[in-house]
């Protein structure tokens, strides 16, 4: 284990119908960095994640619901996607605050594939360059983001990628941008 992240604090904000390889290995990495990540959703017990939005997979235990935490409790968030996690998210009115929270912080914050659904609810994507799932691109876009098509994209603290295929690039950036810390505040 590495201690490039000791002392740090990492939100996983996913609900039932993440990804489940973009919730393990994002969360694998940024611990065996020396984070340590908690599980937050919109309800207590479990997640039920799925592979390829159609076969159930793993359930995972929630350490946190939504409505016991706040920005200030954690150095970092990561919006892991599939189709449903994201659009379950963007329905609860405290998981988007939350998120639209988490960036006015200046925190780094790493969303993949369909997780940037999240951010465009939270209304914090205007004059950002960033990437995502092909088929959100244009919601990325008439929320006023700048979208390229590439396998991680940064724009101070925020990181997106495509999807599962760009783990390693999407896991090796957020990392790096939590070991950098704080960003300045975008107005």
């Amino acid at each position: 284990m590495g201690d490039t992240l000791r002392g740090r604090r990492v939100a996983m904000l996913a609900a039932d119908g993440v990804e489940q390889v973009e919730l393990v290995q994002p969360r694998e990495a940024v611990e065996n960095a020396g984070a340590r990540v908690e599980l937050v959703s919109t309800h207590s017990g479990e997640i039920q994640a799925m592979n390829h939005d159609i076969n159930p997979g793993d359930t995972f235990p929630v350490d946190r619901e939504i409505s016991q935490v706040s920005p200030d409790d954690y150095d970092a968030l990561i919006l892991p996607g599939g189709t449903i996690n994201p659009d379950n998210l963007r329905r609860d009115s405290r998981a988007v605050q939350f998120v639209r929270d988490f960036v006015a912080s200046g925190k780094p914050v790493g969303a993949i594939c369909h997780g940037p659904w999240t951010l465009v609810e939270a209304g914090v994507v205007r004059g950002r360059r960033m990437t995502s799932f092909a088929s959100i691109r244009t919601d990325l876009r008439n929320a006023g983001a700048e979208v390229v098509d590439e396998e991680v994209v940064t724009d101070q603290g925020l990181v997106t990628s495509r999807g599962p295929q760009d783990l390693p690039a999407f896991t090796t950036k957020i990392v790096e941008e939590i070991a950098e810390g704080k960003h300045p505040a975008r107005t």
